[in-house]
């Protein structure tokens, strides 16, 4: 098990309980933060799709699904709780933003994306790997697409002068929206269709060639060759 240094010096101990890389959104959210700011966790894994999928997350946690933060307070189930958490245990990251009225954005944006983009997450599911066909674009999902681009480019023009990310550096934010950016790639969507100035492919750029996301990837192909081996 390794440790993650806490605010006053002390020590935690992580774990974290994730899904299939190629397929689990949910998983790579905590994940990436906790890789991007360099804190420390040991990572378990469930295979998903499985007979026994069910009963080996059941084991992890009583929520019965993925992620799930071991830490020395218990369990933290769902994403964006343990992304709240992170940012509570570790303020030096500033996994949220600084100032009042962006922390207020950076939060709202994040839980419309926990709980919103209904059709997307149907038509458009995580695969991490595909290149697939674009699913027709009806009213529904095309409103879910220009909703997260007028996020994004929202978010970029007010908040994020001082960095490539949503509000400049990387916040909790940037976790919760990076599987819409591998969405758009899997499935060939032009975000210059929605977004004329370029910002929302830069953005979605920025989020696919981080050194954390590159990690991810890897880890998603030795899942698939594992597979395809076993």
């Amino acid at each position: 098990m390794t440790m993650a240094e806490g605010p006053a010096g002390a020590h935690t101990n992580y774990t974290l309980v994730i899904g299939d890389k190629n397929f689990s959104s949910w998983s790579l959210r905590p994940w990436l933060a906790l890789k991007h700011c360099g804190i420390k966790f040991a990572e378990d894994r469930v295979r998903l799709r499985q007979p026994d999928s069910k009963a080996e997350i059941l084991r992890n946690s009583s929520s019965g699904k993925v992620p799930v933060l071991k830490a020395d307070v218990g369990l933290i189930w769902d994403s964006l709780a343990i992304l709240e958490y992170l940012a509570e245990r570790h303020p030096d990251h500033l996994l949220w933003p600084q100032t009042e009225e962006a922390r207020a954005a950076a939060r709202s944006i994040s839980a419309e994306m926990h709980a919103g983009f209904v059709t997307l997450r149907n038509d458009m599911p995580m695969d991490l790997l595909g290149l697939l066909p674009s699913p027709s674009i009806g009213t529904t999902l095309e409103s879910d697409i220009r909703r997260i681009v007028a996020i994004w480019r929202g978010s970029r023009e007010r908040y994020g002068k001082g960095g490539p990310f949503l509000f400049g550096a990387f916040t909790n934010a940037d976790a919760m929206y990076a599987p819409m950016a591998t969405r758009f790639r899997t499935y060939g969507v032009d975000l210059g269709r929605f977004c004329d100035d370029g910002t929302a492919a830069a953005y979605a750029e920025t989020i696919l060639t981080l050194p954390a996301m590159a990690e991810w990837t890897e880890g998603a192909r030795a899942e698939i060759w594992e597979r395809a081996t076993a």
